[in-house]
């Protein structure tokens, strides 16, 4: 589990008070970026809550985050479930009291190649990449337009734009979700509800890990502009401003964490 490094965890870090007991959701939480998210959301003092599928880590990231305002909530749910995606959303925000910001940051980057598709992997690629997104949306706008606004903010990814070997279906997944970002950002506007993408480059984890070796590695850093690895907390520190009330008048655009990797 891959958590922002309690060397970064200081007052020299950027701090939103508007985001103090703010009612957070993030889908995918318990590990990696998700986990990153997690922490920095509930070391600003919101209220977070938070889906994955695995469980043993969301629960175990928890008892890491002593020392908050909020202890984070934690409910195991698979978001290809749409039926369990209602129910589980309905009890949190219920729990939490509504929802102000939803952080869409569940996805899976299983590689595959153009002969390994078959129509019901397709399907799921896509539901468990995409189509989630949508129905989280869905399920806290009401909350979000009765508070008055919100923040949504969609996770795509920088391989698409980069055409990157063996993700045919998860690229086409990611491509999809800033056409989404632009149509939710318009259609929601009007009740100040704002929905930005974060596209992340590759971000040091320990399930990215497992498809780099040391050089794979470095021939990234080569490509980027700036040395060092990204790490879930440079990610979560965009989440934070794009969540907050600072960023009050950003939507409908996609905002890039990847050291310049071109």
């Amino acid at each position: 589990m891959t958590l922002i490094p309690e060397t970064q965890v200081t007052d020299t870090r950027a701090r939103y008070p508007s985001l103090r007991d703010k009612r957070v959701i993030v889908s995918g939480g318990g590990s990696g970026i998700g986990a990153g998210l997690v922490e920095a959301f509930a070391r600003q003092g919101a209220r977070v809550a938070f889906v994955d599928v695995a469980a043993d880590a969301s629960h175990a990231l928890i008892e890491t985050l002593v020392g908050v305002a909020h202890t984070p909530v934690f409910r195991p749910l698979d978001l290809t479930d749409l039926d369990a995606l209602s129910r589980v959303f309905a009890e949190l925000q219920a729990e939490l009291g509504g929802c102000d910001v939803l952080i869409n940051n569940a996805a899976n980057d299983d590689r595959h190649t153009v002969d390994e598709v078959t129509p019901t992997y397709w399907d799921e690629r896509m539901n468990v990449n995409l189509r989630h997104q949508f129905f989280a949306a869905q399920a806290v706008i009401p909350a979000m337009k009765a508070a008055g606004g919100g923040s949504i903010l969609n996770f795509g990814s920088i391989s698409w734009h980069l055409g990157l070997p063996e993700l045919i279906l998860y690229q086409t997944a990611k491509a999809a979700i800033e056409g989404l970002t632009r149509s939710l950002a318009r259609d929601l506007g009007r009740d100040n509800i704002r929905v930005n993408a974060i596209i992340p480059g590759n971000v040091k984890t320990p399930r990215q890990e497992k498809w780099y070796t040391p050089e794979g590695e470095a021939e990234i850093v080569a490509a980027q502009c700036l040395d060092g690895r990204i790490l879930p907390a440079d990610i979560a520190a965009l989440a934070l401003f794009l969540a907050s009330d600072d960023a009050r008048m950003c939507t409908a655009h996609n905002y890039w964490m990847d050291a310049g990797w071109r």
